[in-house]
């Protein structure tokens, strides 16, 4: 049965916060006055590789936009500790490719936040932005259109332009979805070089054997809160059983409560 959404404040997760580069109290973030994270609170910690996960309309790439900026909270407090050192990758569908630029061109976005909206492309900038190209296995299409380019092209693009960004928090939004088998490796390895590297990574992802792989820490939502800590047990199956109930109970109606 349906069950109206309970004005209550969740818990923080075991998660350590001693060290948190992004700190979350109490947030709450809406479409429409209606929540879609609901009182969430806890911290990512650095060098974490974490993984979010719920079923369809969870909340995973609201709290991800939340977290960079390009959507308000309803209630609580998103503390960064660099925002500076943070890189963002969008779903790919949510990318307009019909603007006429080429692959060089994306990828030299990445160093925007170094040299600013009027800064100028050092040469050796130039460099770091073709061995990006280089390193996601697309050299010699620096001059290629995106539009011409492959769903999982496009996204070895986008990926390059994170590497040219060099940043140390990497925000990551269904990172190989629609994409072909050899990218999701290429990419992946990606990710663990920069886990290995000490950054920290947040992923929203759906495939939960995939996540158990290759994520050691998970954050299960279902708009609100389920589990937070060690994937093996984050995904225990009753706290999926409690995500899909959670997710079900959710009624589209009822008001959002005071965050």
């Amino acid at each position: 049965m349906a069950h109206e959404q309970v004005c209550e404040t969740v818990p923080p997760p075991s998660a350590d916060t001693a060290d948190g580069v992004i700190r979350l109290d109490n947030v709450t973030i809406a479409y429409q006055r209606h929540p879609a994270v609901h009182h969430l609170s806890g911290a990512f910690t650095r060098g974490s590789l974490t993984a979010l996960v719920g079923p369809n309309g969870a909340g995973k790439s609201t709290l991800l936009k939340g977290i960079v900026g390009l959507l308000p909270l309803d209630g609580g407090a998103i503390t960064i500790a660099d925002r500076s050192a943070l890189g963002y990758l969008p779903q790919v569908t949510d990318v307009d490719r019909s603007f006429p630029m080429s692959v060089l061109d994306v990828v030299n976005l990445g160093h925007w936040r170094r040299i600013g909206a009027l800064g100028r492309l050092t040469p050796a900038l130039r460099q770091r932005s073709r061995d990006a190209i280089a390193d996601v296995g697309l050299k010699g299409f620096e001059s290629r259109s995106i539009a011409s380019l492959s769903v999982g092209q496009f996204q070895r693009v986008l990926f390059a332009r994170l590497i040219a960004a060099d940043a140390e928090l990497i925000l990551l939004d269904e990172p190989f979805n629609a994409v072909d088998q050899r990218t999701v490796e290429d990419l992946m390895a990606l990710v663990d070089g920069w886990h290995l590297a000490g950054k920290t990574v947040i992923a929203a992802l759906h495939d939960l054997d995939f996540v158990r792989r290759h994520f050691p820490q998970c954050l299960l939502l279902a708009r609100e809160p389920v589990a937070w800590g060690q994937t093996a047990a984050v995904l225990a199956p009753e706290n999926l059983r409690r995500a899909r109930v959670a997710a079900d109970g959710w009624q589209p109606g009822a008001d959002i409560c005071a965050a």
